[in-house]
């Protein structure tokens, strides 16, 4: 398990150079996550591959928990623009979330490491000195509205997202250790997505359109 330094909170970039630099990291970790597992990522090779100095890095990620956590993020926001610039669909809200869970799900275990080492990371942090781990979760929460086309969510249609998205970790986590085969993974992804789905405002509104 990764540890996470509790005592340092991690920097954020102010200036264009620094943006760059946080990138570079932050995609200098995603080639090397992909390549082996976490226990064997090393922060000096992610610093030199990124073309940092180590305490440049350890500003911006003070652990390898920080450093995932914000490969996750910076993955989950890159999907929310690309799914942004899409046409709006119109459809059963469950089809709609479905599929954009699905080709998240392909998307990540096409990189089986790389996800592994997200994971652990993000089930080992702690949102108060790990910032990014709300991130992620607001980031998928909204992107997941977007698809339903849920604008203006409820109180229950928040809490729907929430337990969507912790049944689609655990999918996605026995799908990683080997607990479930691809299409059964899918089965109960598209199973969640049905049975939740259908107590959100946007199911009601389309039932009401019929």
């Amino acid at each position: 398990m990764p540890r996470v330094a509790e005592a340092r909170a991690a920097a954020e970039p102010s200036s264009p150079d620094q943006h760059a630099r946080q990138l570079r990291i932050l995609q200098a970790a995603e080639d090397l996550g992909a390549e082996t597992d976490l226990d064997h990522v090393q922060m000096h090779e992610v610093a030199k591959r990124a073309g940092v100095a180590i305490g440049t890095l350890y500003r911006y990620f003070p652990s390898k928990t920080h450093l995932f956590v914000g490969v996750m993020s910076y993955q989950i926001e890159r999907m929310g623009e690309a799914l942004a610039k899409r046409p709006k669909r119109k459809g059963d809200p469950g089809e709609l979330v479905f599929d954009v869970l699905v080709r998240a799900n392909r998307a990540l275990l096409s990189k089986p490491e790389l996800a592994s080492a997200m994971m652990k990371s993000s089930n080992a942090a702690n949102a108060a000195t790990v910032t990014d781990v709300a991130r992620i979760d607001n980031t998928m929460r909204d992107v997941l509205l977007h698809a339903a086309g849920i604008e203006h969510p409820t109180a229950g249609d928040l809490a729907i997202m929430r337990v969507l998205l912790q049944a689609w970790g655990g999918i996605l986590a026995s799908s990683l250790n080997g607990r479930l085969s691809m299409p059964d993974a899918e089965s109960d992804l598209r199973l969640a997505c049905t049975m939740l789905m259908a107590g959100t405002s946007a199911a009601r509104a389309a039932a009401a359109a019929r």
